[in-house]
């Protein structure tokens, strides 16, 4: 009877933690993707995990290592903002300033190299592979000539997110 009982408890509690709720799925049957939403605890972890993801690549291809800048940061985190009033990606402020005037409104003391840019739903892992999947975004990333970056983005509420990665040296 006590075989019994376990049996019995062991397929309810099993059956109990099934979840039923469906997943959805797009047109193409695939699962629909989820929101990535960043909390602002996770700010520096990201940071950090951008720049270690981009000295390994740059590792791996023979390029020095970066360093974060705050400087360059600010200038990223305000074209990442800028991008999400504009409703759009562009490397051009809402006022017409080019990335070489945000990195020098900063009073970063070295030259701007490259921006990318992005608008996704999609992780910093991910934005940064698609970068690395086109030469021009690759080029900036790998630029043995930087040795600052600036990585930094802005939420919407609806979850999209707009990166922006800025290199210096």
């Amino acid at each position: 009877m006590t075989r019994l009982f376990i049996i019995i408890f062991v397929s309810l509690f099993g059956l109990a933690s099934c979840d039923s709720t469906p997943v959805p799925v797009g047109p193409d049957g695939k699962p629909l993707p989820r929101v990535y939403r960043i909390s602002k605890s996770m700010g520096g972890k990201i940071q950090l995990g951008m720049l270690d993801s981009i000295n390994s690549l740059r590792g791996a291809a023979g390029a020095p290592p970066l360093q974060l800048d705050a400087k360059l940061n600010a200038a990223a985190a305000t074209h990442s903002r800028d991008m999400s009033v504009q409703n759009r990606s562009w490397h051009f402020g809402s006022d017409g300033s080019s990335p070489l005037d945000r990195v020098a409104r900063t009073g970063y003391a070295g030259m701007m190299l490259g921006e990318n840019i992005s608008e996704t739903y999609e992780t910093e892992l991910e934005t940064l592979s698609a970068w690395m999947n086109r030469s021009d975004t690759r080029d900036v990333i790998l630029n043995p000539n930087a040795k600052n970056m600036g990585f930094s983005w802005h939420q919407d509420p609806n979850g999209k997110i707009w990166w922006t990665l800025v290199t210096g040296s």
